[in-house]
C-alpha cells in the first residue's frame, strides 16, 4: 500500500510536467525478465489534458491493480507512462445514442530504478474501449474504465498476460 501512495502521490506533480519517458522505437523486455519483474511504481506525465483533477491518481491506481495481477516476480521495475491523448465518450453523446468509446494514447517505459532508471522495455499502446451502453455511459468512470484498459493492454504488450478473463468483475469486460 506505502508504494502505491508515493507512486500516486508523485505520478499527481508529475502529471503537468514534461515527459518522464525517454522516447524512442519500441523495446521488448529482455528474455526472461517478462517472468522475474515485478512493477513497484508507476510514474505519469502528460500534456494538458482534458480529464478531471483526479486522473493521475485513478489513471495509477487502475494501471498498479493490472500490473499487480500481470508482473508478479521478484526484480523491481518501475513504469513510466506519458499520456499523449484522452478522448472520453460524451455523457450526453451515450445518453442519446447509446454507445460510444474511451480512447487513450500513451507510452509506457519499464525501467530499471536500480540501474538509474535503464530502459527494459518500451511500449506506445492505445487503446479503445466501449463506454458500456447509456447507463454505464451516464453512470461510470470513464478515467477509470480507460485507464483499466491499458493496464490491460501493457499486461499483454509487456508480459503477454490478460491479468483478467472477460466479465462483469473488471470496468472494461474484455
Amino acid at each position: 500500500m506505502k508504494r502505491l501512495l508515493v507512486a500516486i502521490m508523485f505520478g499527481v506533480s508529475a502529471a503537468a510536467c514534461a515527459p518522464v519517458v525517454q522516447g524512442g522505437p519500441p523495446l521488448d523486455l529482455p528474455p526472461g525478465l517478462a517472468e522475474t519483474a515485478r512493477v513497484t511504481s508507476v510514474v505519469l506525465s502528460s500534456e494538458w489534458l482534458d480529464a478531471e483533477d483526479d486522473f493521475a491518481e485513478t489513471f495509477s491506481e487502475e494501471v498498479m491493480e493490472e500490473l499487480d495481477m500481470c508482473a508478479y516476480g521478484t526484480y523491481p521495475v518501475q513504469v513510466r507512462v506519458h499520456v499523449e491523448d484522452l478522448e472520453r465518450a460524451g455523457r450526453l453523446e451515450v445518453l442519446l445514442r447509446g454507445d460510444g468509446e474511451h480512447r487513450l494514447r500513451a507510452v509506457a517505459e519499464l525501467v530499471d530504478p536500480a540501474r538509474q532508471g535503464q530502459i527494459l522495455g518500451r511500449y506506445p499502446i492505445e487503446v479503445s474501449v466501449g463506454a458500456g451502453g447509456r447507463i454505464a455511459g451516464l453512470a461510470g468512470d470513464r478515467q477509470m474504465i480507460a485507464s483499466e484498459a491499458f493496464g490491460r493492454a501493457l499486461c499483454d504488450a509487456a508480459f503477454a498476460r490478460n491479468p483478467r478473463r472477460p466479465g462483469p468483475h473488471n470496468a472494461t469486460g474484455g
